[in-house]
């Protein structure tokens, strides 16, 4: 009878720990997802990128080139 009673009882915490019964339990830090700015020369490559694939003319570059070392 002790064995049964176990065996029901820790079936039972199995199944609340696995489906969690609503609870929102975390153990430990968890991550934070911190947007990080980009840097100027992180954007300069973007940049670079952007007219590289033909999506900005030399013109435009060069003009947000000019912006963004301006600042």
């Amino acid at each position: 009878m002790k064995k049964l009673f176990m065996s029901t009882f820790m079936a039972a915490i199995a199944a609340f720990w696995l489906t969690g019964c609503g609870t929102d339990l975390r153990v430990g830090g968890g991550t934070k997802n911190v947007q990080q700015p980009a840097t100027v020369g992180q954007q300069l490559v973007d940049l670079q990128k952007a007219k590289d694939a033909g999506a900005l003319t030399d013109a435009e570059f060069q003009a947000q080139k000019a912006k963004l070392l301006a600042n």
